[in-house]
């Protein structure tokens, strides 16, 4: 819970790097959240505006995360549109995203997971 938490703190940091980590149990925890509003949605109110709320209120933490974990990767955040393109773009993306991150330094910033072990 606390990656999802230091997520949403950072709401709108485009700048430096994410772990593969910090991306993918922001993710987890999105998803256990829109199913837990998806279900609430279908018993009580029979609309899907509890799901809205969460896509919306997520979108620039999602956003921020995904750009971060491309730029761990060595890739510009404009990456992240080549999930536009039908079929190819979201395997592509899904690629760069499970994709280890640079070892060293790269010109995003410091290798987050060199940091996280100092601490």
């Amino acid at each position: 819970m606390n990656w999802f938490i230091e997520v949403v703190k950072k709401y709108a940091v485009f700048s430096g790097r994410a772990r593969r980590k910090e991306y993918w149990m922001y993710t987890l925890f999105y998803v256990i959240f829109a199913i837990v509003a998806g279900i609430v949605d279908a018993v009580l109110f029979g609309s899907q505006i509890l799901t809205l709320v969460l896509a919306l209120g997520l979108l620039l933490p999602s956003l921020g995360v995904t750009v971060r974990r491309l730029h761990d990767t060595g890739r510009s955040g404009w990456w992240i549109l080549i999930g536009l393109v039908p079929l190819v773009g979201g395997i592509v993306l899904l690629v760069f995203l499970c994709l280890e991150g640079e070892a060293g330094s790269n010109k995003y910033g410091h290798n987050p997971k060199f940091a996280d072990a100092a601490v």
